[in-house]
């Protein structure tokens, strides 16, 4: 069945999508400027510690249904109720068993207090099984603007939530409280509106086809946990709460640019790429011009952060937090090459590579893992920061060989695009940081003001050579192009009719990730979840993945 006005709803689905996202992550600033202040690392570090164990029952928790459920063609009243009792079941039995799981931990990171706390934090696994299949029943609706209102007003309570229980002395339990008035309302109010009915109590067999669905994602997402959350349990368990307190806000910086540029961009592009894959002159333009805008949107962002990175971090999080900002303008390395991985990615998804992309992952994710180890041996904190940047960099290169082996892109495709902006991100950071430095003041707003100004006078005169000049004109071109996901769609020859969703929101994030105040960090696996392939049928909007929706896709 057609759906005549699902391109005007992705359409504006786009820009609520994305005005939530940057609503929430107005708020996740806020609430990290304003809990840095009434917290100590090592408050942080505790809940970070617990948040990385627990995700683990998060993930299995989901086990890609979400994503499934997305995906779904057809989602019967039968099949609905079953998914209902079963993340709920799920649920319950994982909240059980992080819950017996509590001396474990306090064991693994030898830290008593983590007892206490894991105790509190394992009913968020229920609550967690309770809201992620409302979300995703919502967002399969294509209910865009009231996911992304509610996402920003649940974030909005939540942080009201752990400011206030801070500033009365609760300490480490204002981070639980924060995200425990986040999921109890979200619970609320998804639940008036999906207005889900359990029925009797009972699994029926179609359902087992989505949990197969979802378990594809699954392998993926398990992979991608591993490596971002693992340098949380090693450093929690070598160095201590305080130290990985340290850690965990570096990070949650680290990662706002990320998610911010990133992620929208590649809400629109995937789409579009997808539609191009059998027009290969097309695809390579549009590709070029993607990496184009990731290179001169992240790469010179992140190089002026990493040099006025300890005046930034003092003036967001104050004076405790020197070891943060030190770990942030380190994490910077690691930004450029997950900023210019996400291409890989993309490459992957719209090209229909997806278990190429999960073979990949099989061999470099546990090389990331095992850099962990090395680095954290070889010089503490600093060298696992340093080892995991060296590594991203360094796999970028096999990494994007094996993405295009055996297609019409080119190396020069990706990696030209990328040779200027780097050039000017060298000069950045370069004016940024020994500029900034020369600062007599101790004034932190100072130094950031001077260190920008700096960054910008060394790479003004860029625009003088005519590659500059003409990178400048072509980013204004892609930008006109990009205005919306409606516009590009239609100059790819998308337009909507098909019952194919162009875009989605992210998915929800868990309870654990509400905990560490992270923001979303299974975005990229979301996307993998999502992404349209145009090798299925023209009227269904998931992947075909069992034999016979490959049969009938074929047909």
């Amino acid at each position: 069945m057609s759906h005549p006005n699902l391109a005007q709803k992705a359409a504006r689905g786009v820009m609520v999508t994305m005005g939530g996202l940057w609503g929430r992550a107005l708020l996740q600033m806020g609430s990290t400027i304003i809990l840095a202040r009434l917290l100590t690392p090592a408050d942080f570090g505790l809940i970070a510690m617990v948040g990385a164990v627990m995700g683990i029952a998060e993930l299995v928790r989901d086990f890609g249904m979400t994503g499934a459920i997305i995906q779904a063609k057809d989602l019967s009243e039968r099949v609905w109720q079953s998914l209902l009792w079963l993340s709920a079941f799920i649920g319950i039995l994982l909240s059980i068993v992080v819950a017996l799981c509590a001396p474990l931990i306090a064991l693994l990171f030898n830290e008593p207090r983590l007892v206490a706390v894991t105790l509190l934090m394992a009913p968020g696994v229920f609550l967690s099984g309770l809201v992620m299949p409302l979300q995703a029943r919502a967002t399969k609706d294509l209910r865009f603007g009231t996911l992304a209102t509610l996402d920003v007003s649940t974030m909005a309570l939540g942080v009201v939530a752990g400011v206030v229980t801070a500033l009365l002395g609760w300490g480490y339990w204002s981070l639980v409280a924060m995200a425990g008035a986040q999921f109890v309302v979200r619970l609320v109010v998804l639940w008036s509106i999906v207005r889900p009915r359990f029925g009797p109590p009972r699994i029926v067999r179609e359902t087992w086809s989505l949990v197969g669905t979802g378990g594809s994602i699954f392998g993926a997402e398990l992979l991608g946990y591993a490596e971002k959350n693992l340098d949380n349990v090693i450093i929690g368990a070598q160095l201590g709460p305080a130290v990985l307190g340290q850690y965990s806000r570096a990070y949650a910086l680290f990662l706002l640019p990320l998610q911010q540029m990133n992620g929208p961009l590649g809400r629109v592009a995937l789409p579009v790429l997808s539609a191009l894959r059998d027009q290969g002159d097309r695809y390579r333009r549009y590709i070029r011009s993607a990496a184009l805008v990731v290179g001169y949107l992240t790469l010179p962002t992140y190089a002026v952060a990493a040099g006025i990175a300890q005046p930034l971090v003092l003036l967001l999080l104050g004076p405790n937090w020197s070891i943060a900002a030190t770990l942030f303008s380190l994490l910077a390395i690691a930004g450029f090459g997950q900023a210019i991985g996400r291409l890989r990615t993309w490459l992957y998804i719209s090209l229909g590579r997806s278990h190429r992309q999960f073979a990949y992952d099989l061999v470099a994710r546990p090389i990331i893992i095992a850099g962990y180890f090395f680095g954290i041996w070889w010089g503490g904190i600093n060298g696992l920061v340093i080892t995991y940047g060296a590594l991203t960099l360094l796999l970028l290169v096999p990494g994007f060989a094996w993405a295009i082996h055996g297609t019409f892109v080119k190396g020069h495709d990706i990696y030209g695009p990328l040779l200027r902006p780097a050039l000017m991100a060298i000069l950045a950071f370069s004016g940024s940081y020994f500029i900034s430095r020369l600062v007599p003041t101790g004034l932190a707003i100072l130094e950031i003001l001077v260190g920008g100004v700096a960054a910008l006078c060394l790479i003004a005169p860029l625009l003088l050579f005519r590659g500059y000049r003409r990178d400048i004109a072509q980013l204004m071109d892609f930008v006109k192009r990009m205005r919306g996901p409606k516009a590009a769609a239609a100059e790819a020859g998308i337009d909507g009719q098909d019952g194919t969703p162009l875009t989605a929101p992210p998915e929800p994030e868990t309870f654990a990730e509400a905990a560490m105040d992270e923001g979303f960090v299974r975005e990229e696996h979301a996307a993998v979840a999502e992404a349209p392939d145009p090798a299925a049928e023209p009227t269904a909007p998931a992947v075909p993945r069992t034999r016979r929706e490959r049969r009938n896709a074929q047909r």
